[in-house]
């Protein structure tokens, strides 16, 4: 009887946890290049002693959920008219400084320029170039070329005057090679930074929006809420069979 609890509960639990994973999708529907992340079950055999006899079966199987990659669907692309918004045209990611220094990888491109001159990100990760963070002339104007290269003009200059500041730092690593992390954002699995890519291009004045799908969010939410319901009814059906079983023992 303890079997069919056991099972029941690690699927009831680990269908709670596939639901905060649905969720925290759900609420990034209008983040900007936030990729959904992919929840699914496991099945774990459980096995007792070292295999060399018969009582060394399986006896049970738990259930696990696991995150094992995100869904890298291009999300659509708006524009915005902001010269220092970038969308990533199709694979490729920008690359930003972590507080700890760690390079890590996003594709919200809503950038702006900080008090110290810095280009960063929206939550003020600074953004990498060719040779670190990116450092923009204060009150210049900028452009992003697709290729991710940043030219300044300085007020009142003619546009024959049109300096080359530096280059955004594009990578596009595979898939296999990257892992989500709790900052939101990407990271390799390695540790070590992802090499440049050329053939990565941006749109400028654009922004790309969150690749999740609203309504099949709420489908998988409803799921997961009948699954853990389900789970919950085979707990109690359990006790209510050993409650039974307990009864019958007694009058004999």
């Amino acid at each position: 009887m303890d079997r069919l609890i056991y099972t029941a509960m690690s699927g009831a639990t680990q269908a709670l946890e596939q639901q905060a994973v649905v969720a925290n999708n759900l609420a990034n529907t209008s983040t900007t290049g936030f990729k959904a992340q992919l929840a699914t079950f496991r099945a774990v055999p459980m096995a007792f002693g070292d295999g060399t006899t018969i009582q060394d079966d399986t006896t049970r199987t738990f259930v696990l959920s696991s995150t094992p990659t995100a869904d890298y669907t291009p999300g659509p692309i708006q524009q915005t008219g902001n010269p220092l918004d970038v969308a990533i045209q199709g694979p490729g990611w920008l690359s930003v400084l972590t507080p700890d220094g760690q390079e890590a990888y996003t594709r919200a491109g809503n950038l702006h320029v900080d008090a110290n001159g810095q280009l960063v990100t929206a939550s003020n990760m600074q953004v990498v170039g060719g040779g670190g963070p990116v450092a923009v002339p204060p009150g210049a104007e900028v452009t992003i070329g697709t290729d991710g290269t940043i030219s300044a003009l300085m007020p009142g200059d003619p546009a024959t005057t049109i300096a080359l500041v530096d280059q955004l730092k594009l990578v596009n690593p595979a898939p296999g090679e990257l892992k989500h992390g709790d900052d939101g954002l990407y990271h390799t699995a390695d540790g070590n930074p992802a090499d440049a890519d050329p053939n990565v291009k941006v749109a400028a004045g654009a922004l790309e929006g969150s690749n999740v799908n609203p309504v099949a969010a709420m489908v998988s939410m409803i799921t997961n809420a009948r699954q853990f319901q389900m789970q919950t009814k085979m707990i109690e059906s359990a006790d209510q069979n050993e409650q039974s079983a307990n009864k019958l023992l007694n009058f004999s």
